[in-house]
């Protein structure tokens, strides 16, 4: 549930902070006092899109911030997890939106910064809310099906992820025979540039690397003659008088005299002892290096000549050697392909109508599903309805056939008849806007045990209703909210009366000519004078307060039976 609201700055609220209770609630106020505000800051805490003149006048950004208090098994700590926030089921989810009036947006949950597809996937879980021109979305055939398999459920959830699995091989499989019959137009006339191409780097026998190990022998190759006067008359210094001898007697004649002063000669007689030994070791190395090098031409134009090949194959094929092996293997594949174009059209064919068999079966099993859950579906909302004041109505979800889709091949489609003795039609045709309220109502009253969402927002569900519909409308709220907890902005003291909780909706201008919009959770009294104001206008008598007092009083009794 919605344990705590606090709006900041957020277009005539200045700043309010609502607690919330389990049930019923219902704000009330004049018209244009800022109730939609309040359902406004909800939806930008779910995740809604909002902009820079939503910010009051005059200040840098608008704040809000919803505490939630969810049971541990409820769906959306799963999808926390999933997008990698941290959260205890044990504690209050706390969602933070800010609005700057230069026009960014940001959005914390529990501190942690999502971006605003993260967080409306976590608000779909925690509100839904039901705005006056919201009953449009039932005008919206392509919603239909997905109502009826959401209402379907575990029934239909196993048959539906299969099909959505076959669906997504079928296309692929699809797409690939499609690709290869365009590929097929195409590259049967690359086909001799590949295989000239194929033979032409085939017969240079590439071996990766080759070309940078063949640039390091060239090198020395090329410089044997300086290699070896540079190493020889190295070695010739370190090992001759002036190198290995010299050290030689140093280290001889302080051995001698090491005695005398051994703290501080033995420390240089163990390095030049070190010392000796080392260029004693490098002496041998340039040696044995002098030793090694290769004069021969022959062997240099050798490599030259498979440098200039490597260096051509480069220039047509790729960067490197291994480029060019990347393209052979690419052209070979290609090829392979074209070569056997026709068997590998006929074995995508023959699976593609595999697949097309099996989806269409699969298919069939969806369709006997959703009748079954259509029917059901219709007789469950013919029953709200009646409770909604629409009795004789006949509500019937419509199924038509399709070609294969990502859904299977089925349409669904609502249609309604309000009057006996006339087809049911599609709502846009029939529906006037309190019906179609009724309709919406009706939809959630069966959704709600459904898909789990703890906070139904209703604004202004009521609009298009008097008398007996909207005492029915009024019932139907407060029995959802033993499933949920529901919130409705109304205007009608039948709707009010029947709320747990009432919270007055009041806009005020102070001295400085600014407006200020209070939330206000009222006493049993206040409700009394509230419920009076929306009996009788503006002025409130004392009968209008009798009967006022009377409808909470009736109210009660209603929702205790």
């Amino acid at each position: 549930m919605l344990r705590e609201l606090s709006i900041h700055n957020l277009a005539v609220i200045e700043n309010v902070s609502v607690h919330f209770h389990e049930g019923f609630h219902v704000l009330t106020g004049e018209t244009g006092a800022g109730k939609s505000i309040v359902i406004d800051a909800l939806t930008l805490t779910a995740g809604g899109r909002g902009s820079a003149e939503m910010v009051r006048h005059g200040c840098d950004r608008a704040d809000i911030e919803a505490v939630f208090d969810l049971p541990r098994q409820h769906p959306v700590w799963g999808t926390l997890h999933r997008i990698g926030i941290e959260a205890d089921p044990d504690e209050t989810l706390l969602i933070r939106r800010e609005l700057q009036a230069q026009g960014k947006s940001t959005a914390r949950i529990n501190g942690q910064s999502v971006t605003l597809t993260m967080l409306r996937e976590v608000g779909e879980h925690l509100v839904n809310i039901h705005g006056q021109h919201e009953h449009q979305s039932l005008l919206r055939t392509d919603k239909h099906l997905e109502w009826l398999d959401l209402f379907a459920g575990e029934a239909i959830q196993s048959d539906k992820a299969e099909y959505r699995r076959l669906f997504a091989e079928y296309q692929s499989v699809s797409r690939e025979r499609r690709d290869l019959e365009e590929k097929s137009r195409q590259g049967m006339q690359m086909l001799d540039l590949y295989r000239f191409q194929l033979e032409e780097i085939a017969a240079a026998k590439l071996k990766p690397g080759e070309d940078e190990s063949l640039a390091d022998e060239r090198r020395k190759l090329a410089h044997a003659e300086k290699l070896t006067d540079a190493v020889s008359e190295a070695y010739d210094l370190l090992y001759g008088s002036k190198g290995l001898t010299a050290l030689s007697r140093a280290l001889t004649r302080l051995q001698d005299i090491v005695k005398v002063d051994p703290s501080i000669l033995q420390p240089l007689v163990d390095q030049l002892q070190s010392a000796y030994y080392g260029v004693e070791d490098s002496a041998y190395q340039l040696r044995d290096y002098k030793e090694g090098i290769e004069f021969n031409p022959q062997r240099l134009a050798q490599i030259e000549q498979r440098l200039d090949l490597l260096h051509g194959i480069k220039r047509k094929y790729g960067e490197t050697i291994e480029h060019v092996l990347e393209y052979k293997a690419r052209i070979q594949a290609e090829t392979d392909q074209l070569d056997n174009r026709d068997e590998l059209l006929k074995s995508l064919s023959d699976k593609e109508e595999k697949l097309q068999g099996e989806l269409a079966a699969k298919a069939e099993k969806l369709t006997s599903i959703r009748r079954a859950s259509a029917r059901t579906l219709a007789r469950q909302i013919e029953q709200e309805l009646a409770h909604l004041q629409m009795e004789r109505s006949v509500f019937e979800v419509k199924l038509g056939s399709s070609a294969l889709s990502a859904t299977g091949a089925d349409t669904a489609e609502f249609i309604l008849s309000t009057n006996p003795g006339e087809p049911p039609k599609p709502l846009a045709k029939i529906a006037s806007g309190g019906e179609m309220s009724r309709v919406m109502l009706a939809l959630k009253a069966i959704f709600a045990q459904i898909d789990e969402i703890p906070v139904l927002v209703f604004d202004e569900v009521d609009t298009g209703v008097s008398g007996r519909a909207a005492q029915a409308i009024a019932e139907k709220l407060s029995l959802l909210s033993r499933h949920c907890q529901v919130f409705a902005i109304t205007h009608l003291p039948q709707v009010a009366c029947m709320a747990d909780r009432q919270y007055e909706i009041r806009k005020q201008v102070t001295e400085q000519d600014r407006t200020h919009t209070s939330v206000t959770e009222l006493s049993a009294s206040e409700r009394v004078e509230e419920l009076a104001r929306m009996l009788g206008g503006v002025e409130v008598t004392e009968k209008t307060r009798h009967h006022a007092q009377e409808m909470l009083s009736l109210a009660e009794r209603r929702k205790n039976a």
